[in-house]
């Protein structure tokens, strides 16, 4: 094993033990919620839930450690987890890709009815209720090991007559998606071994570094490979906008179907882009694209799901239709940089603004900068000032560590920016949400409820927010995970999220819709009145959370707002001295 893997080894296990110890979870649990979050950000995973089940079932042994549904409904994926094992055999994923299948099979029949009201009983309705929009099903199997015997799996799997694919993401597959410095692992596209021919016409050099490249795609191209990747094909900084607009498009729809012929000369077409193009000649001499690396549509996702529908339903004529198509070719030296302005201005007409464009909207980009400035306030004598590092892009905070060279200088690091106060913008969105009344929005999931920020709350209507708004997000966060801690502690596991982010948006409800966020960031702490009413205040919470109409799906009825309207009915009035210590004038409620 390399030094470069070994050192990524001991950075991922302290990434799940510190998962671990502040979630009080097993380690298998914090490595699937760090394995998914990184998945989630490639876009292989769409809003991962982590959620071990563990059982026998007719002479059966079911296993999985989470699920995942694709942003469409049609794929159902299946988190299997092997944690703790440096060498791990092929025949191990087996096993575990038979168990999860065998979970999704007794998902179909009686197990949701004999397990109890918990998040797991929760995750095997959804996939009972959801069975019939599943068009295939995927294993992702995870594991901090390395696989010792390659191979792959066969393709006759099924569960339930639906097709299965696995993926396997082992520890090398894991450092290169999660050291490489990229959002994605990267997907590269041999039109040769499809068997495409695309001629292209390539603009003139450009003065910067990339290039253009125009060419006109057949549109069973283009949707197969949007049933093979989904979004992994919608460029990373624009994911959350483009998701919110992949519909299918009726009057796209209707061309398709009614004058496939036309498509082109109806249709404005695909913007993508991508880090290299490899080029050949045809028999005829014509100019053609061979292989894509790192496609990446950054407009155009009306077409490409409208496409993608009639691919799936076998629509007559769609060997008709083709698209037009502009290729951007950018080096990795300047992807960061220039890729989420062609996002933007591809997407102009749409009304895209920049704050669309995630970590590097002018938002996240202003809120890093505040962090990097601003020290906390020293609370206890002998105490030391540090930073609440606000972490843009997955992985910054190890980056900027890993700068210094010396240990003495990495442990500088650590003491002016302690771990513990990294708060991702992923995060934020669930600390601001809870904090603005919006409770069933974080209850969505972590990307989900960061998709709902970007396009409603702060990123989308602040360019540049203040040192005052830094400092009242640490507030927030000091306030969300304190409150979180205190309700762990009554033993509250199930629907933790869920019942926190509610008790978060009553007491701030109840209190005039503003907590005096500036008290919280002096002190560094929440106040003692605070403390001592969310004990009694979470339990009314969570009798109103886990009480879904009918005995439905607690974790899907915590998503509607109805269930935020059926908390708001709680007959909790605020203790005196925790609005002495709280509450602000109604005039200054944010």
């Amino acid at each position: 094993m390399s030094t470069e893997i070994t050192d990524f080894v001991a950075e991922l296990h302290q990434w799940v033990h510190e998962r671990a110890a502040s979630e009080e979870i097993m380690l298998r649990d914090a490595f699937v919620q760090v394995a998914g979050e990184a998945l989630a950000e490639d876009g292989t995973l769409d809003n991962p839930e982590s959620c071990f089940v563990r059982r026998q079932w007719k002479n059966r042994h079911l296993e999985v450690a989470g699920f995942d549904i694709s942003t469409d409904g049609s794929v159902l994926r299946l988190l299997a987890a092997h944690y703790g094992e440096a060498i791990v055999k092929k025949g191990q994923i087996d096993q575990l890709v038979r168990y999860a299948l065998n979970f999704a099979e007794a998902c179909r029949g009686e197990l949701p009815d004999q397990l109890e009201k918990s998040p797991q009983r929760d995750m095997a309705e959804r996939i009972r209720n959801c069975w019939s929009e599943f068009e295939k099903v995927q294993v992702v199997a995870l594991t901090d090991g390395t696989v010792s015997t390659s191979g792959t799996w066969a393709d006759d799997l099924t569960a339930g007559s639906l097709p299965v694919a696995i993926q396997l993401w082992d520890l090398t597959r894991l450092h290169r998606l999660m050291t490489s410095g990229r959002r994605q692992e990267e997907i590269v596209i041999d039109l040769l071994e499809m068997g495409y021919e695309i001629p292209c016409l390539e603009a003139p050099k450009q003065p910067e570094e990339y290039e253009c490249v125009l060419a006109v795609l057949p549109a069973s191209l283009i949707a197969g490979l949007y049933d093979l990747h989904h979004s992994r094909l919608l460029q990373r900084n624009v994911r959350a906008f483009l998701q919110a607009r992949t519909k299918v498009n009726k009057a796209i729809a209707e061309t398709i179907k009614n004058n496939p012929g036309r498509f082109l000369a109806y249709n404005n077409g695909i913007s993508a882009t991508a880090t290299s193009m490899e080029f050949g000649t045809a028999a005829d001499g014509r100019r053609v694209i061979r292989t894509i690396s790192d496609l990446q549509i950054v407009n155009g996702g009306q077409t490409t799901a409208s496409l993608h529908v009639a691919f799936k339903a076998g629509v007559d004529g769609l060997s008709d239709v083709h698209v037009a198509t502009k290729f951007t070719v950018v080096g990795d030296r300047l992807l960061d940089e220039l890729v989420p302005k062609i996002s933007m201005y591809a997407n102009s007409q749409n009304a895209v603004t920049a704050a669309d464009f995630e970590g590097n909207s002018p938002y996240h980009v202003e809120m890093e900068k505040h962090s990097r400035a601003i020290w906390a306030p020293v609370v206890s004598a002998g105490a030391r000032q540090t930073h609440w590092y606000y972490e843009r892009v997955r992985g910054q905070y190890d980056v900027d560590r890993a700068r210094f060279s010396k240990r003495s200088e990495q442990k500088q690091f650590d003491l002016d920016n302690p771990k513990s106060q990294k708060i991702t913008k992923t995060d934020a969105a669930k600390y601001e949400l809870a904090y603005r009344r919006q409770p069933h929005i974080v209850s969505l999931g972590g990307q989900k409820c960061f998709q709902w920020w970007s396009m409603n709350g702060d990123p989308a209507v602040v360019e540049t927010p203040t040192d005052a708004d830094f400092r009242d997000l640490v507030a927030k966060t000091i306030l969300y995970n304190r409150v979180r801690k205190l309700i762990q502690q009554q033993g509250y596991s199930g629907y933790l999220a869920n019942i926190t982010a509610c008790t978060i948006s009553l007491i701030v409800d109840r209190l005039g819709g503003a907590l005096d966020l500036n008290r919280i960031w002096r002190a560094q702490a929440v106040p003692d009145s605070l403390e001592r009413a969310v004990p009694d205040l979470a339990t009314l919470v969570r009798a109103v959370i886990t009480n879904a109409p009918g005995m439905g799906n607690v974790t899907e009825w915590a998503k509607k707002e109805s269930s935020w309207f059926e908390v708001q009915r709680i007959g909790w009035t605020p203790p005196a001295d925790l609005v002495a210590d709280l509450a602000v004038p109604a005039s200054n409620a944010a």
